[in-house]
């Protein structure tokens, strides 16, 4: 693993190890900075898998699911990634450990986290993982976290804040350390002005193909597009039963289901005057993907919108990157939080609910002594609920709790 000393004199690049890599769109973010490289991604989806490959021919690509591949396999690295699927899981669940095979995929990552000990893990996920299951899964995999080591940071960021694209797209972004003179120095990049319009993503000039226009007689809803789709400084959806303009001037959130059914691809107002939706090619623009990205032939539109939708903001990733670049270049990590007792010490401090911090403070086999620590300060002291009313209301909170380790 690199032993971190200044960019200039550092012979080699920091490592990854990557996982649900999709495309490849958080790597890529990492990799704009110039001082990462990825020494390892591994992605289910055969059609991803294509889009990935086509853009980072040299990089070791894992097709097997993540279930099936054993920590011995994978390389050490410096950084562990990956934006998993979300689901319901319980903290009775978790207590289980790692044998049950229907474990959540946060926990398979885990497993690669807790076998190679990387220096940073950085985690995307949708805004929603804070409130998910009224608030339990997020405090399931803060705790986790944390009691395996690591000093986290999350911010719910929005890419046409954070990244100067139009799209309107909020995200979780969790930054781990295993080191707390790395936390320390981390912090989340400032808002930007938005300066890119949907005019600097989207080709309303030339002709496309046939198949990305809306026709009378084509689509049975085309008359109630028509008087709604005016102006060419706004993006649209048809949304059942009328048609939805995005008010801000910025592409409405890109889902994964585009086209497929469920939210439609967005709609324009070519120079034309001829009503089209977007091109895959346009919706990996609104994502800040750069104009050099490829994508594969032989693989439907669907999958791509598909993969556009679940990919993520690459502006966003790479200025989160330049930020942790900054934290851990130039000098050794010091005071890795090693478990020590049956007990863990939990300091957190939420911002807001979409903001926060969190680490053990202390460990202990003596719950008691843990408890003595808490009543010297004038932080309180919170159960389960007590956390899970607090998410609810949103407050802004420092707070400890007290769990088994």
């Amino acid at each position: 693993m690199t032993n971190s000393v200044s960019s200039a004199t550092r012979q080699k690049k920091y490592d990854i190890d990557a996982f649900f890599a999709g495309v490849g769109g958080i790597e890529l973010g990492f990799e704009q900075t110039g001082e990462f490289r990825v020494a390892y991604a591994n992605e289910f989806d055969k059609n991803a898998r294509k889009t990935y490959a086509l853009n980072n021919p040299d990089t070791l690509l894992d097709g097997r699911d993540i279930h099936d591949v054993k920590t011995t396999e994978i390389p050490d690295a410096d950084v562990i990634m990956g934006g998993f699927p979300c689901q319901a899981f319980s903290i009775a669940g978790y207590r289980k450990g790692f044998e049950d095979k229907r474990g959540d995929l946060f926990f398979e990552m885990l497993r690669m986290i807790n076998a190679k000990k990387p220096r940073v893990i950085f985690i995307e996920n949708v805004k929603n993982l804070v409130t998910h299951d009224h608030g339990n899964t997020f405090k399931v995999i803060r705790e986790a976290l944390v009691e395996n080591g690591y000093y986290i940071k999350w911010h719910v960021l929005n890419g046409k804040d954070y990244g100067n694209v139009p799209q309107n797209r909020e995200r979780i972004y969790v930054v781990g350390f295993k080191y707390q003179n790395d936390y320390d120095a981390f912090s989340f990049p400032d808002p930007l002005p938005l300066t890119k319009t949907l005019h600097d993503i989207i080709d309303f000039h030339n002709e496309k193909d046939e198949k990305y226009y809306y026709r009378e007689g084509k689509q049975p809803f085309y008359d109630k597009l028509v008087p709604e789709i005016t102006s060419q400084e706004t993006a649209y959806q048809w949304r059942r039963q009328y048609v939805r303009a995005n008010k801000s001037n910025v592409l409405p959130t890109l889902t994964a289901n585009m086209g497929t059914g469920g939210h439609n691809v967005p709609l324009i107002l070519t120079d034309s005057s001829e009503i089209r939706k977007l091109l895959p090619k346009e919706c990996f623009n609104g994502q800040g993907y750069p104009e050099s990205f490829k994508l594969p032939d032989d693989v439907s539109n669907g999958q791509l919108y598909k993969q556009a939708g679940n990919s993520v903001v690459v502006p966003v990733i790479n200025r989160i990157a330049e930020k942790i670049c900054k934290a851990i270049d130039g000098h050794e990590g010091m005071n890795s939080n090693q478990k020590t007792g049956k007990y863990a010490l939990i300091y957190s401090d939420l911002d807001s609910r979409y903001v926060g911090e969190s680490f053990v403070q202390e460990y202990s086999d003596d719950i008691n002594k843990l408890k003595e620590v808490v009543s010297k300060t004038d932080t309180p002291l919170l159960t389960d609920d007590d956390y899970l009313k607090l998410v609810q209301k949103k407050k802004s909170a420092k707070f400890y709790m007290i769990e088994e380790a």
